[in-house]
């Protein structure tokens, strides 16, 4: 919807102008659109390097939905495996298309960014596909795609332009790697495929690209998950590596170079054709100064993400910004340094950053300025999910964490491995799945922690999430009747600590 071009009838042309259109903004917008005011979203959607298209909704928003169909389609592989083992047969080979699954999910994007718009419509909320930058205190200058310009006034200000994947800045990054957002933009499968990283969003593209059959090696920059569990990243890393992706430890990129070379293309529905294409030629460097040459058919980078505060005129007047990351210093109320602008979302420093999150906030920062409200989002107890091949979940502090934090004498870990019961039939591996809780013991045994390692983790630690905000204790968690058959049931009979595991370790009985 075009914001009107009319006079306006107050001292500013609206009530709230939004910069970004991530998923916090649309949340502040469509609420504080809700209690009547005036709201206009600017969003210019600009293109990846590599000239993949974006949509509304903002990288968080989007990137969920990619990385939740890609671990769809990776479960749906291992299921069709499993289903034999359940009387199932098939007359013809089951295989995979990537160019269905692409069409398919960029399908859906354009029509859940196409919904966006018209639920903005409908809500009030004003949207133009234009970029914003501040030049003084109320006033943004509009950029349309056409390069067109005009000024805009609002009473407050909220900054909801998110971040975008981070390059190395090494030789041959941006004109020969991909990152996870260009992924589903290959129109052919990536075949023998290096992921840089050391992320989630790294181990989740590693972890559907090997279960389609391809060539995946993961080179880790930095310690694995560097933002979890140190125990629950390592697990991860070993049922990858026992699965047949491999890992190189202790190594650094250094120059991506494009050679000619024979690459397989095609679909996976059909038997691969080689073709004349340009191989990339990787230069490697280990923690010891050797140098390695390999050959892949795809660099995908996962690096970690920046925050898109650098040409949206913050200096101007003088909101202050981390000068180690780039992300904008707020307060408890979402504040920046200036008083008439916000931020919301992945562009805050230090706080945690999920879709789930920046829409709650949103809302709270919309209820706060026009609702009335006083309630401030909650930044400690924020759960999330690692979508990797086998699913990890957690909430709360990590084992490391809470130790700094309260000392190891006060805190106790339960844990126990579990085997979920649709996986007995096809014999899959039976110390995979696992789950630890720990506990602030001078504090009643208070759940501090709570990580879980298998299918559908993040369904399961949901209702938990309530239950920590709650001040959940051990002794509750034990009073919880487990529902049967199913895989929750294991948080609510932990009786093992690591304390009494690695005393039997000690005694060589396990």
């Amino acid at each position: 919807m075009d914001p009107p071009t009319g006079p306006s009838l107050g001292l500013y042309d609206y009530d709230l102008l939004v910069i970004g259109g991530g998923s916090g903004g649309l949340a502040v917008a469509k609420e504080a659109a809700g209690l009547r005011k005036k709201v206009l979203i600017l969003d210019f959607l600009a293109p990846s390097p590599r000239g993949t298209e974006r949509e509304l909704g903002g990288s968080s928003f989007n990137m969920d939905s990619i990385r939740k169909f890609l671990q769809q389609a990776t479960l749906l592989g291992k299921a069709v495996q499993d289903s034999q083992k359940y009387g199932w047969r098939f007359r013809h080979e089951v295989s995979h298309g990537w160019s269905d699954l692409v069409q398919a999910v960029q399908e859906q994007l354009k029509s859940a960014s196409l919904e966006l718009v018209r639920e903005l419509k409908s809500c009030g909320v004003f949207y133009l596909r234009a970029r914003g930058e501040i030049v003084a205190p109320h006033t943004v200058e509009v950029t349309d795609v056409n390069g067109r310009k005009r000024h805009l006034t609002a009473e407050t200000l909220v900054v909801a332009t998110g971040d975008r994947p981070q390059y190395l800045d090494i030789p041959g990054d941006r004109e020969y790697c991909l990152t996870s957002e260009d992924l589903l933009s290959l129109p052919h499968p990536p075949a023998r495929t290096l992921v840089v990283c050391g992320s989630a969003e790294g181990l989740e593209c590693a972890g559907f690209l090997f279960s389609l059959g391809l060539q995946v090696t993961v080179m880790l920059l930095a310690d694995l998950l560097q933002e979890f569990d140190l125990k629950m990243a390592e697990k991860i890393e070993n049922y990858m590596f026992v699965g047949g992706v491999d890992f190189l430890h202790h190594c650094s990129l250094s120059k991506v170079e494009q050679t000619e070379g024979v690459m397989s293309v095609g679909d996976l529905t059909t038997a691969p054709q080689q073709v004349s294409k340009g191989r990339l030629q990787v230069t490697i460097i280990s923690k010891d100064g050797q140098i390695k040459q390999d050959h892949f058919d795809t660099v995908l980078l996962a690096v970690g993400r920046k925050a898109c505060t650098s040409d949206i005129g913050l200096e101007c007047v003088r909101v202050q910004c981390s000068q180690d990351t780039g992300r904008i210093l707020v307060n408890e109320r979402d504040q920046t340094s200036v008083d008439h602008i916000y931020a919301i979302g992945s562009v805050q420093h230090g706080r945690p950053s999920t879709t789930g999150l920046s829409v709650h906030a949103g809302k709270l920062l919309a209820r706060r300025l026009y609702g009335g409200d006083s309630i401030l989002c909650d930044y400690t107890i924020v759960p999330t999910v690692v979508l990797t091949p086998l699913e990890y979940a957690a909430c709360g502090l990590s084992e490391e964490r809470a130790n700094l934090i309260f000392g190891e004498d006060s805190i106790e870990v339960y844990h126990s491995y579990y085997w979920p019961l649709e996986w007995t039939l096809p014999a899959r591996n039976k110390n995979s799945c696992y789950v630890k809780v720990i506990c602030h013991i001078p504090d009643h045994e208070r759940v501090v922690g709570l990580h879980v390692m298998g299918p559908n983790a993040g369904d399961i630690l949901q209702g938990f999430v309530t239950a920590m905000k709650c001040g959940l204790t051990k002794q509750q968690l034990d009073a919880t009747v487990g529902i049967h058959p199913g895989a929750a049931q294991v948080l609510t009979s932990l009786t093992q600590t690591q304390r009494m595991s690695e005393a039997l370790m000690l005694r060589g009985n396990c």
